[in-house]
């Protein structure tokens, strides 16, 4: 697995993978190290292949290294001029579509699975930089309110290496208005959802506790809570937004990186059903034994957070927890 190294941060640097495929605080036992599989009957299929129209548009970054944009359409909207879109963003944008630039050679499978659900809507995946994934993921305010935290485990911890703030700027102050000026999009927060993988989880959830008034819904998928003992569980915990106007979606599975997740997010469960949050009807959580810390898993299972976070149903997939 491909790692890079950073001076001013080697604890936490070296120990995460700068794909978008994982972030591992401490390896897994042995046992969980299995081969990776894909299931052929998922909703996304097996097929490796780029389906509909998938644009890629450069919007300048300030703050943050470049990266490149792409934008999936769905397939009625060049038949109708009027039809305007919600709009998903999605981090790690290379992973997303195309199995030729996904770090494993697969990919999400977002395209395959809204058209297989009929779900319209636009997809604005943002590629990664993989040398600074880890520093553009990070949730940096939780650097202020848990240092102590990140002192303890993550000794030569520079704060000012962090560009998580900048990167959730671009994405709500250069991305968001050049896709809503670009294509027909429904721009208002009840049709734009924010989603990701991993530290993209992490990502994911901060975008919504920041701009609460931009997204409406977020999906936190393999989240990646074991940094610093669950550190940003206790940060997420005071900073939720309002229950009564989004919606959150988190799962996990059992193997590979996600083998220590449960107990983790079995606490960010507790304080999102304590700030209100009833399960089923705006939050979910799901278990998916057997599957591993990998794009193919996630693309096995992806149909269940489109459907709930775009369409608000609840469908089956996983245990419900």
């Amino acid at each position: 697995m491909m790692r890079h190294t950073n001076r001013l941060w080697p604890s936490l640097i070296l120990a995460c993978a700068v794909s978008g495929t994982a972030c591992a605080q401490n390896a897994p036992p042995p046992d969980t190290q299995i081969e990776y599989s894909v299931d052929a009957d998922s909703v996304a299929g097996a097929i490796k292949a780029v389906t509909g129209t998938v644009e890629q548009i450069d919007i300048p970054a300030d703050g943050i290294a470049q990266r490149d944009v792409h934008v999936w359409l769905p397939s009625s909207y060049a038949d109708n001029s009027d039809r305007r879109y919600p709009v998903l963003y999605m981090h790690d944008g290379q992973n997303v579509f195309d199995p030729e630039t996904s770090y494993i050679g697969w990919d999400w499978g977002v395209d395959e699975a809204l058209s297989a659900l009929s779900i319209e809507v636009i997809v604005v995946a943002v590629e990664n930089i993989p040398r600074v994934r880890l520093l553009d993921y990070f949730p940096e305010k939780a650097a202020d309110t848990h240092a102590d935290a990140i002192a303890k485990h993550f000794p030569g911890f520079d704060r000012k290496t962090l560009t998580g703030d900048a990167y959730l700027r671009h994405l709500v102050d250069a991305v968001k208005p050049a896709i809503d000026a670009r294509y027909r999009t429904l721009p208002d927060r009840d049709n734009t959802t924010i989603m990701g993988s991993s530290m993209g989880g992490l990502i994911s959830l901060y975008a919504i506790s920041e701009y609460p008034d931009t997204f409406g819904a977020a999906g936190m998928v393999s989240t990646h809570w074991p940094i610093a003992d669950g550190m940003l569980v206790d940060y997420f915990s005071e900073r939720l937004p309002d229950p009564d106007t989004h919606r959150l979606y988190f799962d996990f599975g059992t193997n590979t990186l996600d083998w220590n997740y449960e107990a983790y997010q079995d606490r960010m469960d507790a304080a999102v059903e304590a700030a209100g949050y009833v399960r089923s009807e705006n939050w979910t959580t799901r278990k998916y034994d057997g599957q591993d810390h990998s794009e193919r898993s996630w693309r096995s299972r992806v149909h269940v957070p489109l459907k709930f976070l775009l369409e608000g149903e609840n469908i089956d997939g996983g245990e419900r927890r």
